[in-house]
């Protein structure tokens, strides 16, 4: 029950109710459960080029030679990415930021792949960076951040419209949104 307890969103009631379920399940499934578990810590790792979560060195996007890989998508976690995905219509890489910037909380600049987005921009011929950070003070600091770090490197910098809704989170966005959000996108400049 602690162990269950301590996932986000679980209180101790549901803990119990999740214990109690594991234990009555055969021995098989459970033991099925533990297995998942255990592959995701040991399998899963971040991409060497995007940092999507993957289960080689480069994810199926980054290894998909059909998507254009002059275009980039930062996004800042990779529920972003999937639901982005999801839509349809990205035919493009990815960047997974791996948070935003949040310096109250203690999240600075070095936290995050800013310092390898830049690296892939100088060296992989990008010709442009849809940014899809959230539409929230956070989302849109990290960025202004970046933006301001990447506009002399000759490449063209756009936004996702603002289909999504301001202080929104593209996690909760649905289907035809993103559609809207990502086919209105303008440069940033």
């Amino acid at each position: 029950m602690a162990q269950f307890a301590n996932l986000p969103g679980i209180g101790s009631r549901t803990a119990e109710r999740l214990a109690y379920f594991v234990l009555k399940q055969p021995a098989e499934e459970a033991l099925e459960l533990a297995r998942a578990i255990h592959q995701v810590k040991t399998k899963i790792r971040h991409c060497n080029r995007c940092y999507n979560l993957s289960e080689t060195e480069l994810c199926p996007i980054c290894s998909d030679t059909r998507r254009d890989q002059t275009v980039i998508c930062v996004v800042e976690q990779h529920k972003d990415l999937i639901n982005l995905e999801e839509t349809g219509v990205c035919n493009w890489g990815y960047h997974v930021l791996l948070g935003h910037l949040a310096p109250l909380e203690g999240t600075t600049p070095d936290d995050l792949t800013i310092d390898a987005l830049i690296k892939r921009i100088q060296n992989d011929g990008i010709k442009e960076i849809v940014m899809a950070t959230n539409p929230n003070m956070d989302g849109d600091g990290t960025s202004l951040y970046i933006s301001s770090l990447i506009s002399d490197l000759g490449v063209k910098i756009t936004r996702l419209a603002r289909g999504l809704p301001a202080g929104g989170s593209i996690e909760y966005a649905n289907k035809n949104v993103l559609i809207d959000a990502i086919t209105g996108r303008t440069e940033m400049r």
